[in-house]
């Protein structure tokens, strides 16, 4: 069984994503963006970005554990 990569270079594997930027991204644009996975591989997977680079790699998280990481930060 192939192991599930950590990231994927946004630019070129991620292409189709539709990338949101955070709600408290401010003017200096200094936060992340997130697309959901719905088709290829890694379908189903969430991807993260940092919004300054965006041609830079994601970092690919499954649903349970982002929102996991997400639910503590609140």
């Amino acid at each position: 069984m192939t192991a599930m990569p950590r990231y994927v270079p946004s630019s070129t594997t991620l292409q189709s994503a539709r990338w949101q930027r955070s709600s408290r991204s401010n003017g200096m644009n200094n936060c992340v963006e997130t697309a959901t996975l719905d088709s290829g591989a890694p379908a189903g997977l969430l991807a993260v970005r940092d919004s300054k680079n965006t041609a830079g790699p994601a970092l690919l998280f499954s649903p349970g554990p982002w929102e996991t990481f997400v639910n503590s930060l609140r």
